[in-house]
């Protein structure tokens, strides 16, 4: 995972959270854009020797919000390259839409890549609709002992499904949070990053400028998901406002 944090404008963060989430008060103008190249497993590990099926890459703009008195991390925004993760994410709450997604991949023999230690660098990119929606480079100065502050809470996510109707109401409205087991992280590599976010006339992101860059890291994690936990749900949602928990400007992220 390549995490690039930075901080932008509190109210571009306040746009992205629906009621009754609300910024943070600690540092609320902080987000992160993390690359992640994953590999994903049943409990059998069958996709371990047919690779196509579940190698992917993926992109998230995470914030932080609060609910209830507790900190939590939130994707705002989520692209993934394969089909299947898009629609394992719908399900858990995770807006995730389809992208091209490039990032360098750390070697130990050879000249055709970083290795993981000081000077190690590293490019990655995302796009969307033939556009590029981001590009970074990050440049390992050394170690620290987390990989950023943002992304460092359990997440929260909104679930939600518009009745067939199409009248505003919602057949599904809730607030799910996800957490993982059997974690396994690698050390944590810091250094010198970089991000430029480009104008797309199907993305949002360039909202998150002007940026202010706190620091990037790289680091290898493992964990297993086994579901989550409502933590709110509307009693009757086809009976709920129209307005009601919906964001007024993150449009078909929703």
């Amino acid at each position: 995972m390549l995490t690039i944090e930075w901080r932008t404008d509190p109210a571009m963060v306040a746009e992205l959270l629906p009621a009754p989430l609300t910024l943070v008060d600690d540092d609320p103008g902080a987000v992160a854009l993390i690359w992640a190249d994953w590999q994903s497993c049943s409990d059998d590990f069958d996709e371990l020797l047919d690779p196509a099926r579940s190698q992917y890459k993926e992109v998230f703009l995470v914030i932080r919000c609060q609910y209830e008195g507790q900190t939590f991390s939130r994707a705002a925004y989520i692209w993934v390259d394969k089909d299947f993760a898009m629609a394992r994410g719908r399900v858990q709450g995770y807006p995730k839409k389809m992208s091209e997604i490039w990032m360098t991949r750390p070697i130990t023999v050879g000249k055709a890549g970083p290795r993981l230690e000081p000077g190690g660098r590293f490019g990655a990119t995302v796009s969307t609709w033939g556009r590029r929606i981001a590009d970074a480079r990050f440049t390992i100065t050394g170690t620290a002992d987390t990989a950023g502050f943002v992304n460092g809470h359990p997440m929260l996510h909104t679930r939600q499904m518009p009745a067939i109707e199409m009248d505003g109401r919602d057949s599904l409205d809730e607030l799910v949070t996800m957490g993982g087991f059997d974690v396994e992280v690698g050390p944590v590599y810091c250094g010198d990053a970089e991000i430029n976010i480009f104008d797309n006339p199907t993305e949002e992101l360039a909202r998150l400028e002007p940026i202010e860059v706190i620091g990037g890291y790289y680091r290898q994690v493992g964990n297993s998901m086994a579901g989550g936990r409502t933590v709110w749900a509307a009693a009757n949602p086809m009976a709920e406002s129209p307005t009601q928990h919906r964001n007024p400007t993150a449009g078909e992220q929703r």
